[in-house]
């Protein structure tokens, strides 16, 4: 009797399914566990011939891994009989009771122990009857749990079956018959020995493999490198190969050896000359190898080498090669024997490393053939601008080398048109040449900044090059390190980037030193490369100047109207395009190498945009509360200066007591002092030398250097609280900025009574950068709400805005912008505009009413014309 038979007949007709399901899976449940073995070997078996291992394994290793295969699956099975046992029914029906919540099954096939005869309690057995019957009626089949993790924890079952899916994917079903041409009684050696062969180029060359059995017995053109790889089938020895092609048969192989290398059942090997391959043997053939060679890559400097004004050079070169050019490398080394052995390069050099750099390949594309530019900038390095050995190699994918022919150039590198720049360069190589010339470095320094009010423009800059002067003097007296040698090095290069860019305040100071460095580099005889380089810079400069004077333009337009247009009557009229053709000029008259011209011809411009200041300056009065906050702090900032320059004498005199008093003050000192109308400066002037106060005063210079600052520190934030352009991002940008004045004037004024003068000219120079800051900032927003005030102002009086015109002629539309094409003569000579210009001139120096700073300004163009 099975358990089954105690069930009533509605309740077993209920889990009849669901029973049936439960013993199938717990049989697959037994059948997966016993058997997981058997079925991984086979699949592993199945893989190794189908992928075709045995093909690269001897007879002997073949028949080995069948019979270790055929063992294991025997013990697999085996096993799998023994632990196989189909699960009974009870087992289905304890495991399907299982799954059903409260047992219902062993509850409907219970029988009440007791209280059978009590009406009450067989009516509460009853309802419990029938509720696990009611739950039978949700009977569902149990799960089979397949999991054989803790038979098999390495998951060896896994590795068989990814092996399977890589063989049915990656190999055939058909190689699987080949194991039965290894045997004594193969079908193979009853149809006769067969073979297969394959001719393989290396993959750089591009070119297709060749299946042997395909090709009769003809010519084969094959590039050296190439492999051919033979595989012979059936009775060995029946078939042989014999071959020219390849250096395989050793000088001391014996001709046993060269037979049996010939029958081999696989043979692989390269081709490296022309020769004959021939197959002997049944089905057998011969083919006539010839052997393309593989020619070395070339190399070689393809054009001239260009030098940005920054010092980036371009270095062109061309390659080429049969197939492809792989990598290559420039080598450059220094041309001692071509240097000029002067001054501080008197002495040996220092040992340096060759300066090896990659040379760029073509991304995509043929490598076979092209042209590239080796992009680098040599400027720091201290061969740049000396000759030096430049070598390109390059190597192709057979790992051979090609060459250009070696050549002297002079390294490509920066070049510096402030003298100040350039001799702190020629320092800097000088100490990298070899430290010994330390000495000599630090002594030329100190010569050079004798006299700092005339060559620097700031007194930072003075500083730095005062402090690396005696970091060089205190290490050439002991054994300078390669780390403070580098140190210094880089030191010396940022102070001569920051001289030979300058520390531009303004539009009109970065236009004048555009000029001037395009008219050193004139003079200097530059590359054209450098000549468009600072004719670009040109450009630029003049560009933001007139972008600033239409600005200020717009302001004054708005404020004084009627005073403008009196002012736009005795105004030369200059349009931006005019410009642009004369610095056009310029620039054709230097390519022309017609230097004399183009120095005139920029000196010429130079005093069109100078007078373009001068009338832009005039129409003052009547300002508005925008123009007189902007008045207040150009004050500021004037003041401000004045009072680094002090701090800077004052410094110089306690590296160098007495020695203003000796050598007088200079023009610019004097300027100075009467600015500041101070009595230690009105002292100096009458030549007192400044030692002698310090000494007589004690800390009151310093003191009073400090109140100053204090009082010029509150004078800025009286001024910032009354800025126009509140509420706007340039007025916002306006308050922070003048905020960050405030707070370095205040560090200023600390150093000061902490008598750190140095420290004190560095937060004087963050406080003068930040009020520039400010007074740009608060500019554009005025220019904002003016043009905003202007469209508002034409559309309610119907006025014309583009009648009115800025200092250079242009009309503002009603939206702020600037035309430069309307209503302007066109064709015009720009040269005969230059003499209209000097007739405006000569008038303006006769009207005696002008301001007094004016005319002797006019005088000193007229001199100059």
């Amino acid at each position: 009797m099975t358990a089954r038979d105690n069930l009533p007949s509605e309740i077993d007709a209920a889990l009849k399914w669901p029973l049936f399901l439960t013993r199938l899976g717990m049989g697959a449940e037994v059948i997966v566990r016993a058997f997981w073995p058997l079925w991984s070997v086979g699949f592993a078996v199945l893989a190794f011939l189908m992928l075709g291992l045995h093909d690269y394994l001897s007879v002997e290793a073949v028949w080995v891994v069948l019979a270790v295969s055929v063992l294991a699956a025997i013990w697999a099975l085996v096993r799998g009989v023994r632990r196989f046992r189909f699960p009974s029914p009870a087992s289905a029906l304890a495991r399907l009771d299982s799954t059903l919540p409260g047992s219902p099954i062993l509850a409907a096939m219970d029988h009440q122990a007791i209280g059978a005869n009590d009406p009450a309690s067989l009516a509460v057995w009853n309802a419990h009857q029938a509720r696990m019957v009611a739950r039978l009626k949700d009977a569902k089949a149990a799960e089979p749990d397949l999991r054989v993790s803790k038979a098999d924890p390495f998951a060896l079952r896994y590795v068989a079956v990814l092996a399977f899916l890589v063989a049915v994917v990656f190999g055939s079903v058909l190689k699987v018959q080949t194991v039965s041409a290894m045997g004594p009684t193969g079908t193979d050696l009853a149809s006769g020995p067969t073979w297969e062969g394959w001719l393989e180029p290396p993959h750089y060359t591009g070119r297709p493999s060749i299946y042997l059995n395909d090709i009769d017995g003809t010519r084969l053109d094959a590039p050296e490198g190439s492999r051919i790889t033979l595989r012979f089938y059936g009775e060995v020895g029946v078939l042989s190969v014999t071959e020219t092609v390849s250096n395989r048969a050793a000088p001391t192989a014996t001709p046993e050896d060269l037979v049996q290398a010939s029958t081999n059942t696989a043979q692989e090997f390269t081709v490296t000359r022309s020769g004959q391959l021939e197959i002997e043997g049944p089905g057998g053939r011969a083919w006539e190898i010839v052997a393309i060679p593989d020619r070395a890559p070339e190399v070689a400097r393809d054009g001239d080498i260009e030098v940005s004004y920054e010092g980036e050079a371009q270095i062109p070169f061309s390659a080429s090669d049969d197939y492809a050019v792989a990598t290559g490398t420039a080598r450059i080394e220094l041309a001692l024997t071509e240097v000029d052995r002067r001054y501080g390069l008197r002495i040996d050099p220092e040992p340096r490393a060759t300066i090896e750099l990659p040379l760029p390949m073509p991304i995509a594309g043929d490598r076979s053939d092209f042209t590239e530019t080796l992009v680098d900038n040599f400027s720091e390095h201290p061969w740049a601008n000396l000759p030096v050995t430049i070598s390109l190699t390059v190597t192709d994918e057979a790992d051979q080398i090609g060459e250009a022919v070696p050549e002297v150039i002079d390294l490509p590198g920066r070049r510096f048109f402030d003298p100040m720049a350039s001799a702190i360069i020629d320092l800097r190589r000088s100490l990298l040449w070899n430290r010994k010339n330390a000495a000599d470095v630090a002594m030329l320094m100190r010569a050079i900044s004798h006299r700092p009010d005339d060559v620097f423009r700031s007194s930072t800059d003075f500083l730095r090059l005062r402090t690396i002067m005696r970091r060089v003097e205190a290490l050439s007296r002991v054994t300078m390190t390669d780390d403070q040698q580098a140190e210094i090095s880089q030191a010396m290069w940022d102070l001569a980037i920051r001289l030979e860019e300058g520390d531009l305040e303004d539009a009109l100071e970065r236009l004048q030193r555009a000029q001037d460095r395009l008219s050193e580099a004139m003079r200097n005889g530059a590359s054209d490369q450098e000549i468009a380089e600072l004719m670009q810079e040109l450009r630029e400069a003049t560009d933001d100047y007139l972008r600033q004077l239409s600005r200020q333009a717009q302001q004054d337009q708005q404020n004084n109207p009627d005073q403008e247009m009196t002012q736009n009557q005795n105004m030369m009229e200059m349009s931006q395009n005019d410009l642009q053709d004369m610095m056009d000029r310029i620039q054709e008259l230097m390519e022309q190498g017609r230097m004399a011209e183009a120095q005139e011809a920029l000196e010429q411009l130079r005093q069109m945009m100078e007078n373009m200041q001068v009338t832009q300056g005039q129409g003052q009065q009547g300002q508005s509360p925008g123009e007189q906050a902007m008045e207040g702090l150009a004050e500021t900032l004037r003041e401000q200066q004045g009072l680094s320059d002090q701090a800077f004498r004052d410094l110089q005199e306690q590296f160098n007591p007495g020695q203003q008093g000796q050598q007088g003050q200079q023009p610019g000192q004097q300027g100075q002092g009467q600015q500041q109308g101070q009595g230690q400066d009105q002292q100096q002037g009458q030549g007192q030398q400044p030692g002698q106060g310090q000494n007589g005063e004690g800390q009151s210079l310093e003191e009073s250097l400090a109140d100053r600052q204090r009082a010029l520190r509150q004078e800025l934030n009286r001024q910032s609280q009354n800025l126009p352009g509140a509420g706007t991002e340039a007025g916002d940008a306006a308050r922070e900025a003048l905020g960050r004045a405030e707070g370095a004037m205040e560090g200023a004024e600390e150093a000061l009574r902490e008598n750190d003068l140095a420290g004190a000219i560095d937060n004087q120079s963050e406080a003068m950068e930040a009020l520039r800051e400010g007074m740009r900032n608060l500019g554009e927003a005025m220019a904002q709400q003016q043009q905003q005030g202007q469209g508002q102002q034409g559309m309610a009086d119907g006025a014309d805005p583009g009648q009115q015109r800025d200092p250079l002629g242009r009309n503002v539309g009603s939206n702020g912008q600037i035309g430069s094409n309307e209503n302007l003569l066109q064709g015009e000579d720009v040269y005969r505009r230059a003499r209209e210009l000097l007739d405006e001139i000569r008038r303006r120096s006769g009207e005696g009413e002008r301001p007094e700073e004016e005319l002797e300004y006019l005088e000193r163009l007229l001199d100059r014309f």
